[in-house]
């Protein structure tokens, strides 16, 4: 029997509506909208332990907001350790039932003298109809609370941020620059009087439908037409660059200015999603956008020419990440764009001092393992690298190999790149080896398993090169994929050692945390971060995906696993905020010293707490989908 409800009175109405406008997605819509909300609901009180709805009600006809209290929801007693949630103060349940005028799932119990408000399927349709923040809530709870946390951390950063356009600007927004342009067959003394007579710097060669076939540019005269002395009348097809690198107009500024950093570029074509050519954006134009830019902190990082140019260019790596958590940029970009700067300044350092060690870069490849080699790199990341070297004489040489490994490993800490740990550092015999060894190191770990070989496995088999001979990493990561295929054992494993951290709820479905100096405190990337991590890699290595970054094996493996949109969409969604939860907390000094990612919970905002919440429930999801296909 349901509990007695009551409609609000008239005096209780206007403090129900500010008690609603504290918590999402209340807080974004308008008073009217609250008030009606109120008005229109029900309050009912639930004694400790009694059920609230379960599944044998049938079709939900209302949806519930809690006001204090709290509410476990628990599928069946088979789930009952690690499938239960909390729905606390301020929270909405069932939404996806309510919605969709169905049972629910779970089994909804009140955990402690609980009061809801109750709003009336009816009502709440009639009004997600002239309330859009709740009509969009409704469509997507958890990308709804991401997209709030991610405007609040934006204006808690924007006031120390300078004035910049944001690197989440889609190029859609910029002035359309329609690009000078000619066919293959121009000569090239015409096409150079276009560019003069333009005074613009570059000219594409389109084909018949208007798509980029090439490029030429000012800086292609020299090396393509002076020194060879090529005629004028040659065809500009002969003298162009090819293939373009192009973008669409849904991409975003940041996506131009990585593309260009990447690839030493100066211009990008945009595009439509056929392919034909619509503007032009320069580097000259995103140097206009952003007064630190990553093009200014990637030419610094070119330019240094000893280890403490480098060390300042560094200090500016971690002032624009600041910027991009100002503009709102998202974690995916973030620390896309610090892992791309990070390996730029690596990779002038090595070279640097390869010069000074008499090491030729053609005869080795510098690696990169971990968050580095998955391009996920946040700032307070510490070193995990090796070292790929060629020798006929590896014993011999391999002293030599390390000298100038222990010299690089410790100028990327004098750079703020602290020593690894574990020693994963090229300076360690076991990480300074020739392709043969790694290849047999990696075979030895996937054929013997052992706890030692699996967590080696889950640092080393995220790998890159950096400089050097980095197409010797190929080679490497085809190998570790065909071993894991075909070795089921192995994949066992894997699994088992991704469920080793559980996802940190508790029965009741509430985050659980570890005392630390009398503080409630949750490591964000032990039981955070690393659970999505080793879930991906362990269905990239059994899918045979080569991809090495988090979202691009999520992206890849959704289609084999039969995932629905949403639920590959969750697992992104869910990584990244924790990944933005990580970057927040180490570049406001947070964390501990010790531990640069342990969170103070009760630091958090209402928002960041729910979806803080709602990530680690998708983590147990994938946890238990792990189980259901390895089970341990």
């Amino acid at each position: 029997m349901s509990p007695p409800q009551h409609s609000p009175s008239p005096s209780l109405l206007a403090v129900l509506e500010q008690e609603l406008a504290r918590h999402p997605p209340f807080a974004q819509m308008q008073r009217e909208h609250r008030l009606r909300f109120a008005a229109a609901a029900t309050l009912a009180y639930y004694a400790p332990d009694e059920q609230v709805l379960g599944p044998e009600d049938g079709p939900v006809t209302q949806l519930y907001w809690v006001r204090s209290g709290a509410i476990t929801g628990r599928k069946g007693l088979a789930e009952l350790s690690h499938g239960a949630f909390e729905y606390a103060a301020g929270d909405l349940f069932p939404v996806g039932a309510v919605v969709a005028g169905r049972p629910v799932s779970a089994t909804y119990t009140a955990h402690e003298d609980t009061f809801c408000l109750c709003l009336p399927a009816a009502e709440l349709q009639a009004l997600a109809q002239c309330s859009p923040p709740l009509a969009a809530f409704l469509s997507g709870r958890i990308m709804q609370f991401v997209q709030l946390s991610q405007r609040a951390a934006q204006a808690s950063y924007s006031s120390a941020s300078m004035a910049e356009v944001s690197l989440q600007t889609p190029l859609s927004q910029l002035p359309t620059k329609p690009p000078l342009a000619c066919d293959a067959s121009t000569p090239l003394q015409q096409a150079l009087g276009q560019m003069q007579a333009r005074g613009v710097g570059s000219i594409l060669v389109l084909d018949a439908a208007g798509a980029a076939q090439g490029i030429f540019t000012r800086h292609d005269v020299l090396a393509r037409v002076a020194l060879p002395q090529r005629p004028l009348h040659t065809p500009i097809a002969q003298v162009m660059s090819a293939p373009v690198h192009t973008l669409t107009l849904a991409h975003t500024t940041g996506d131009a200015a990585l593309l260009m950093s990447r690839h030493g570029l100066r211009h990008v074509p945009l595009t439509d999603d056929t392919g034909r050519v619509l503007s032009i954006v320069s580097e000259r134009d995103l140097f206009a956008l952003q007064q630190l830019s990553l093009a200014q902190v990637g030419n610094a990082i070119r330019a240094a020419g000893s280890v403490a140019a480098l060390q300042a260019a560094a200090g500016q790596i971690r002032q624009l990440a600041r910027h991009l958590l100002a503009q709102g940029v998202q974690a995916r970009q973030t620390t896309e764009l610090i892992s791309h700067l990070n390996d730029l300044l690596t990779a002038r350092l090595v070279l640097l001092l390869a010069a000074e060690h008499g090491r030729d870069p053609q005869r080795m490849c510098w690696l990169s393992f971990g968050s580095e080699g998955r391009s996920e790199q946040t700032i307070a990341t510490d070193q995990d690298n090796g070292l790929i070297f060629d020798s006929p004489d590896p014993e011999a040489e391999r002293p030599h190999w390390l000298a100038f490994a222990a010299q690089v490993n410790e100028a990327l800490a004098a750079c703020g790149y602290p020593l690894c740990k574990g020693n994963v550092m090229a300076r360690n015999p076991q990480c300074c080896l020739t392709a043969d060894e790694w290849r047999a190191r990696f075979t030895h770990w996937v054929a013997h398993g052992a706890p030692q070989d699996l967590l080696n496995a889950s640092i080393y088999f995220d790998l890159r090169g950096l400089a050097g001979r980095n197409e010797w990493v190929a080679p490497l990561q085809a190998h570790i994929g065909a071993m894991a295929q075909a070795t089921p054992r192995f994949l066992h494993q894997m699994a088992g050692n991704a469920l080793r951290q559980r996802a940190p709820l508790n029965w009741r479905g509430a985050v659980e945390t570890n005392e630390v100096d009398g503080q409630p405190m949750l490591d964000l990337k032990l039981h955070g971060t690393a659970l999505f991590v080793d879930v991906a890699r362990l269905y990239a290595l059994a899918q045979g995906v080569q991809a090495v970054n988090t979202r691009a094996r999520f992206d890849a493996v959704a289609a084999p696993l039969a995932a629905q949109p949403a639920e590959s969409e969750a697992w992104v969604t869910a990584f990244e905020f924790l990944q933005m939860l990580r970057l927040r907390l180490q570049l406001e000094g947070s964390g501990t010293v010790d531990n640069p990612n342990l969170l103070a919970l009760q630091t958090l905002n209402d928002i960041d707490r729910r979806v803080l919440r709602e990530s680690l429930r998708v983590a147990r999801r994938l946890q238990q989908r792990v189980t259901l296909d390895w089970p341990q």
